[in-house]
């Protein structure tokens, strides 16, 4: 079973610094390095690394950026064929600030993956009967995401949503077209309007999510593991110890996997071990794409999860 990402495609621009610097500050950096990113590029290389067939739809521009970003993806496995290159803009990239314990900041320029529309949903159109999952994030604009979200819909995918960046205007249609959604702690935050930061206040977020129509969510808190919640039940997500180094892409190795996990025709309960497996691996190493666990590494740390609970 393949899998269909659709979302933002980016270049990162990473600077390590001893501390975040606070407004105004400047801080110098002790490494600098620049690495293929952007959500859905990177939960796409994410499935590509566990061995699933993965297509990426989304945009860049015609620029040495888009250039490297396209042979980063191909060479990682994914199916670059539903991307567009707009030789009219500038690749997307994301400018990211990463702390000595692994915390980050992330400011973005959009570029090329503002402008996806209407070509890219055709990609997406075409690739969705090939596709029994399809996994969206809210990098790319709103309505574009909706469409597409209507459009995997039609063709009963498994939509997966994950709510990021969240934005304002998030539509209450989209709620009721997800089978699952993904925010962290910060992004389920933003959606229901209180804080979410342990068990208790993430299974009242998840109440609201059903509420608002979605089926199954899952609220990752980083080192406090995840809370899984559908209709009728719900369960937590044991974090796995391991030793911080940089935090980034972690949320996004953990989708890609999940997905993976269910392409592989796993049950969500074992496709969300999954997820968490590869979320722990990817904070253990620097950068986005480059910390995505490989097929092995991975499946290591799985079975050593597996003969635990035994």
């Amino acid at each position: 079973m393949t899998v269909v990402v659709f979302g933002s495609i980016n270049l990162d621009l990473v600077v390590e610094v001893p501390h975040l610097p606070i407004k105004g500050e400047t801080v110098v950096g002790n490494r600098f390095f620049s690495a293929a990113g952007g959500k859905a590029a990177n939960q796409a290389v994410a499935i590509a690394k566990l061995g699933i067939p993965v297509s990426l739809v989304g945009q860049i521009g015609e620029d040495s950026f888009g250039q490297t970003l396209i042979e980063s993806l191909q060479t990682a496995g994914v199916n670059t064929s539903g991307i567009t290159v707009n030789p009219s803009t500038y690749s997307g990239i994301a400018s990211i600030i990463v702390d000595e314990r692994g915390a980050n900041t992330i400011a973005c320029a959009a570029g090329a993956n503002n402008l996806v529309r209407e070509k890219e949903l055709e990609q997406f159109k075409a690739l969705l009967p090939s596709s029994k999952i399809a996994l969206l994030e809210l990098g790319i604009p709103i309505a574009t995401v909706l469409n597409a979200a209507r459009l995997a819909k039609a063709q009963n995918c498994f939509l997966i949503i994950d709510p990021a960046p969240v934005i304002s205007n998030f539509p209450e249609e989209l709620y009721g077209l997800v089978d699952l959604i993904t925010p962290n702690e910060i992004e389920a935050s933003q959606l229901v309007g209180f804080t979410v930061d342990g068990v208790t206040t993430a299974r009242q977020a998840a109440s609201f999510l059903h509420q608002m129509g979605v089926k199954n969510v899952v609220i990752t808190l980083g080192s406090q593991g995840a809370l899984y919640s559908n209709t009728t039940e719900n369960f937590w997500i044991k974090p796995i110890p391991v030793s911080v180094i940089d935090t980034v892409a972690a949320g996004d190795a953990f989708n890609g996997a999940l997905a993976a996990g269910l392409a592989s025709g796993k049950s969500l309960s074992e496709a969300l071990q999954w997820g968490s497996v590869a979320g722990a691996l990817a904070v253990t190493k620097n950068g986005a794409q480059s910390s995505l666990p490989t097929k092995d590494s991975f499946h290591q740390m799985l079975n050593r999860q597996l003969l635990s609970q035994l």
